[in-house]
């Protein structure tokens, strides 16, 4: 793993590590927050580990479908939770609400979760560690 990409696998295991303290809280708009956050670096690391940057989180998301679910490296289950992430993380940033729902934010926790070992293995060399493959 490159001096690059290794930043942003740590980045990406920390903000999971947030998240589940931020759950733990009752504060479920923001551990949703975090938890699409370490989705995003982990993302990010995969396709760097493949030569690829981008500069929004859009791009980042389609590239990680075109360019790593899309060939087999990784599962499309994954694309669906970093897409799940980013759209929920959406609602719980910028949505003003009394509560964000327990079961949703518990459910992206544990899709990020799925996709932080799965990724964090590819990017380490082992895509075997993507057990929702399709």
């Amino acid at each position: 793993m490159t001096v690059e990409i290794l930043p942003l696998v740590n980045k990406g295991v920390r903000s999971l590590a947030a998240a589940d303290k931020l759950f733990q809280g009752g504060d479920y708009d923001f551990a949703v927050s975090r938890a699409y956050y370490a989705m995003f670096y982990l993302a990010e690391a995969a396709l760097l580990s493949r030569g690829m940057t981008f500069s929004s989180h859009s791009a980042v998301i389609s590239a990680f479908g075109r360019e790593l679910v899309k060939p087999g490296h990784l599962s499309k289950t994954l694309h669906e939770a970093l897409h799940e992430g980013f759209t929920e993380r959406t609602v719980g940033d910028y949505e003003v609400r009394e509560s964000y729902p327990r079961e949703r934010a518990e459910r992206v926790l544990a899709s990020a979760g799925d996709f932080v070992t799965a990724v964090r293995g590819f990017v380490e060399g082992d895509e075997r560690a993507d057990s929702t493959r399709d």
